[in-house]
């Protein structure tokens, strides 16, 4: 009761402060996450297939559930099917997750290549305002899909907990900067109004 009272007399911009700062809590832990990872890319990389496979399989169950509660329904068994699979992707995930990240590495190796092939043809036909842009983005793809390539399958030991590392840094700076700058704009709202 008193915790709930407490919470109750704080201003609207106290409790909004606090939840900035807990906003660039989960960037710092986000960030060093991603360090971590970017260390131990390999480890990254199993940790990575594991949590895919995971998620296929309780995403699997769980449709399977909804299907069985929606059983007089038209769509009854398309929802059976998609479960099904994605039970069976989760559990070939679980139990092969070298072979997953290889293929997974394949694919987007060939992602990289024809991204970057179309952002290239697509820069030389239309030659917009952003052609420089553009093409330099077709450029990195395709540099990235044969690097990618070229050292495959060693390479999916480390491609996808490096990608995975690098997404958790990128949205951990991003939190953190929003949970600063959102406290520092909620600092200066207060000292608006105590002024």
């Amino acid at each position: 009761m008193s915790g709930r009272s407490r919470s109750s007399r704080r201003s609207p911009t106290a409790r909004l402060g606090r939840s900035f700062g807990l906003l660039a809590i989960l960037g710092v832990v986000l960030v060093l996450a991603g360090i971590v990872g970017l260390i131990y890319v390999g480890v990254a990389t199993l940790t990575t297939m594991l949590l895919f496979g995971w998620l296929l399989l309780i995403g699997g169950l769980v449709g399977l559930v909804h299907a069985v509660q929606s059983r007089g329904s038209s769509y009854f068994w398309l929802a059976v099917i998609v479960a099904a699979l994605n039970i069976a992707a989760g559990v070939v995930v679980l139990r092969l997750p070298d072979a997953t990240a290889a293929a997974l590495t394949m694919f987007a190796a060939l992602l990289f290549l024809t991204g970057g092939l179309f952002r290239l043809a697509g820069a030389v036909v239309v030659r917009g305002p952003q052609f420089g842009w553009t093409l330099l983005q077709g450029v990195i793809g395709i540099l990235l899909g044969v690097l990618v390539l070229g050292n495959w399958p060693q390479s999916s030991l480390y491609v996808i907990g490096c990608f995975f590392s690098l997404e958790l840094l990128f949205d951990g700076l991003g939190l953190l900067a929003m949970g600063i700058g959102g406290r520092r704009v909620v600092g200066m709202v207060e000292d608006s109004r105590v002024a």
